[in-house]
């Protein structure tokens, strides 16, 4: 097929584009390399993907519907994978006008297009931000979400309610994938398990926030890749289920669901600490701190309508993808 990435330099992105073309698909990527963090480890993932014959790169922001309508001019693309998000919790407190542009303006850009090209699935990531507030443990696709505690967790859920919209308006098939906390090699610097290898390999104090009470579903990149390949073959279908179908967030009468993908087993923070430790050999150094505003004390995936519709549940041990992290991070920087 050919396949449209955007957001390819980014983290997900990448590994997501390098696994469509290992597997034989034509990938037309976008991204506007931003210096949201470190330029060169972007340029650096654009290298590895440049190494495949069936990859074309183009370079500009989302949010230039201009830029973006002669690429979806020249390529009848079989499926749309929307990657590209101003991505960061804490951030969005300082720049919220940068995920208004890259979340939003850019978000409706894309359904734009693949309405007027009458794209056959738009997969697009969502995050377990949406949850917010909600208390239950662990978050299920079922439960409203209606307390977002970010302007980040908001333009995500409004993609979800922009994407319902344009699913049923004009029958465009949009499936919404839910990340929980991803890792693994190639990761953003920005994200706690490179920040806090990176303090324990030169002896610098960790933040850790909420006194260390803070409980994650890491999830490894491959199962987050896993579960997007398989997600876009299953294209949604409408259908004539009746009125009840709108009580339900994952999924409609028009050809619209949602899913999480999460490791489905969620470790304490210190844990995951202890597991870098080992990794890097070197004992951490500790700056307690109190929670941060727009953050949540704990994230669970529940994973069974995953699990149901295409036969995967990620399950990557998190002792195994710290081990592989802490290598890349290594070699990466010359360790």
């Amino acid at each position: 097929m050919k396949i449209l990435v955007t957001g390819c330099a980014g983290f997900i992105g990448m590994h997501s584009a390098a696994r469509l073309l290992k597997d034989g698909h034509e990938v037309v990527g976008i991204d506007n390399v931003n210096d949201y963090y470190d330029v060169a480890l972007k340029e650096r993932r654009l290298e590895q993907l440049g190494s495949f014959p069936e990859f074309e790169f183009h370079r500009f922001d989302l949010a230039d519907l201009g830029a973006l309508q002669p690429v979806f001019a020249r390529h009848n693309f079989d499926r749309v994978l929307h990657l590209a998000a101003q991505a960061g919790v804490r951030y969005s407190l300082v720049n919220p006008h940068a995920y208004v542009s890259a979340n939003l303006a850019a978000f409706i850009n894309i359904l734009e297009c693949c309405r007027t090209q009458k794209t056959a699935h738009f997969v697009y990531a969502s995050s377990s931000s949406v949850y917010g507030a909600n208390a239950k443990q662990p978050f299920s696709t079922r439960d409203a979400i209606d307390h977002p505690v970010s302007l980040y967790a908001a333009t995500k859920r409004a993609n979800e309610l922009m994407a319902h919209s344009y699913s049923h308006l004009f029958n465009l098939p949009t499936t919404g994938l839910r990340f929980f906390t991803v890792y693994g090699p190639w990761g953003r610097p920005d994200m706690s398990m490179a920040l806090f290898t990176d303090a324990v390999v030169a002896g610098r104090p960790i933040n850790v926030f909420n006194h260390g009470k803070m409980r994650r579903d890491f999830t490894y990149v491959d199962d987050i890749v896993e579960g997007v390949v398989r997600v876009l073959d299953l294209i949604p279908q409408a259908t004539q289920v009746g009125r009840d179908s709108y009580t339900d967030p994952a999924r409609s009468a028009a050809p619209f669901r949602v899913f999480n993908i999460g490791n489905n087993s969620p470790v304490p923070l210190m844990d995951m600490i202890g597991l870098i430790e080992a990794a890097v050999g070197k004992k951490a150094l500790f700056n307690f701190m109190p929670m941060q505003p727009g953050d949540v004390a704990e994230t669970s995936a529940n994973t069974d309508d995953l699990e149901a519709a295409v036969g995967f549940r990620p399950a990557t041990p998190l002792a195994v993808g710290v081990g592989r992290y802490v290598e890349w991070h290594r070699a990466y920087h010359g360790l």
